[in-house]
């Protein structure tokens, strides 16, 4: 659990903010004083012990920090520069999305993922939402655990910890359990337009099914699909396994994108767009262009943020592939 490998070199020193966005650079100067919070691991050297917790003098500060803003505004970057800057071996913090921190409880138990998470130093969260009320119990419990073991947390998202859940169920029934989650955080918002846009046209136009077919026979390390025979293939493995899928992935060559109206896909495809963005995988496609990948009804319901994430990140990866149709000379 660690930063994927886009992110393995950032640093705060390596996050540009924005002057326009004042908010950018207050929540450097939090994170690094965060950060600076979480050295010096007392006189056991930071090692868990069984029979006695932290001492109390090392939990001074918030327990957890939590980024809120929009997509393309640097807050993975941030986070993982966080998880850098702490002054603690790589087996004391760990680094994972939401989603896998729900596939770690689901592959250990929660007691053992309690047990394997409570010695760390510190656990950052990405991407953190809560999709069903399982998911919000489960998540408010493990943090509650966590948080009471002396573990610092760190997470971001899209979406305030106090409104987690509005539009997806009916929050209402574990408004408890979500301001209970809410309270062990400092909000930190980040204003800003999406970096990967500044300045650039909003999805670059499709390549012909030849042209991508060509490209991808003259790349090494290329996998080459068609739109539809990819998506009926995600169902058939386990999102936590969509990030082995691409190990050994130099590029992704699709034939004939379409627009998803069914949710089960869509889905499915924001975590593959995940994972091919940790990567720096770039995609090129034929078909339908990136932005509008997902029919007007999902963009305007209750999961649009996890889809206009996964359109912000292709439509990156679409223009990183512009390389790939260059013809060698």
């Amino acid at each position: 659990m660690v930063p994927p490998p886009r992110f393995d070199a950032v640093r705060f020193s390596t996050y540009v903010p924005d002057p326009a966005q004042p908010s950018q650079a207050r929540a450097v100067r939090t994170l690094e004083e965060f950060a600076a919070g979480l050295g010096g691991a007392g006189g056991d050297g930071g090692k868990r012990s069984w029979f006695r917790s932290r001492p109390k003098a090392e939990r001074t500060g918030p327990g957890g920090i939590y980024l809120d803003g929009g997509y393309g505004v640097g807050k993975t970057h941030l986070l993982a520069s966080l998880w850098h800057a702490t002054d603690a071996p790589a087996e004391q913090k760990a680094f994972g999305t939401f989603v896998e921190l729900t596939n770690l409880v689901g592959a250990l138990g929660f007691r053992p993922a309690v047990d394997a998470l409570s010695g760390h130093r510190l656990v950052c969260i990405d991407e953190f939402e809560l999709d069903d009320p399982g998911d919000t119990v489960l998540v408010s419990t493990l943090l509650s655990r966590l948080s009471d073991a002396g573990v610092r947390l760190a997470a971001t998202s899209n979406t305030l910890p106090g409104r987690l859940g509005e539009g997806r169920f009916a929050a209402a029934d574990f408004m408890r359990e979500i301001q209970g989650l809410s309270a062990r955080f400092t909000s930190l918002r980040i204003d800003g337009e999406d970096y990967r846009h500044r300045g650039l046209p909003e999805a670059p136009e499709p390549f012909t099914d030849e042209q991508v077919t060509e490209a991808a026979g003259r790349t090494p390390g290329a996998a080459l699909d068609d739109f539809p025979e990819l998506a009926a293939h995600l169902a058939t493995v386990h999102p936590s396994r969509y990030g082995a899928l691409c190990d050994g992935v130099e590029a992704v060559f699709l034939r004939g994108v379409q627009q998803v109206a069914d949710q089960a896909t869509a889905l499915r495809l924001v975590v593959l767009a995940d994972r091919l963005y940790d990567r720096e995988v770039p995609v090129m496609a034929s078909g339908e262009p990136f932005d509008r990948l997902f029919s007007p009804e999902m963009l305007a319901g209750g999961y649009r943020k996890k889809y206009f994430r996964a359109v912000s990140r292709l439509t990156a990866l679409a223009r990183d592939a512009g390389r790939l149709a260059r013809t060698p000379e």
